[in-house]
């Protein structure tokens, strides 16, 4: 497709997000079976269902724009997923396999915090103003989710790796 203007990156950037989203849905239930630490199993376990909404709100946004909610092949995501799948092969001690399933996901987090600011960032431009609150929900729960991995790390996965105690 070519692209002319900002709003047909606006849909292309989307249809990538969409994709991603997907591709998580499928990744997080393999992450939180991986996981040992019950805080950090509940919270892959909590964020599948908010990834569930928040491709919800990516197909009102689709619907909106009277496009398919199809995505494109997002190919970031597809690497960031296989790294986080060689991590959960290789031969580790649980403790630091937890460690390594949060560095993971932080990677995940921070690749759809960029996305999804500069999506919200579009549609403000192109006067969408209803589609930002939607991408700013989303963003926040991206960044809430960021912080929530840190003070599991931080607070006990990071130690119990470092330990070997637990």
């Amino acid at each position: 497709m070519e692209m002319e203007s900002l709003r047909d990156l606006y849909v292309e950037e989307l249809k990538d997000v969409l994709n991603a989203e997907k591709q998580l849905l499928k990744a997080l239930p393999k992450m939180a079976r991986a996981a040992t630490h019950d805080e950090l199993r509940a919270a892959f376990e909590d964020h599948l269902t908010v990834t569930e909404e928040q491709v919800r709100r990516l197909e009102t946004i689709f619907d909106d724009l009277g496009k398919p909610a199809r995505g494109k092949k997002c190919v970031g995501m597809e690497g960031l997923i296989a790294e986080g799948q060689e991590m959960m092969e290789e031969d580790m001690e649980e403790d630091v396999l937890d460690a390594a399933l949060i560095s993971a996901a932080q990677r995940v987090e921070h690749y759809e915090i960029a996305a999804y600011g500069t999506l919200r960032t579009y549609a403000r431009q192109l006067g969408f103003d209803k589609h930002a609150e939607l991408l700013q929900q989303t963003l926040d729960e991206e960044g809430e989710t960021d912080k929530l991995l840190t003070q599991i790390a931080e607070s006990r996965v990071n130690v119990d790796a470092e330990t070997g105690s637990r």
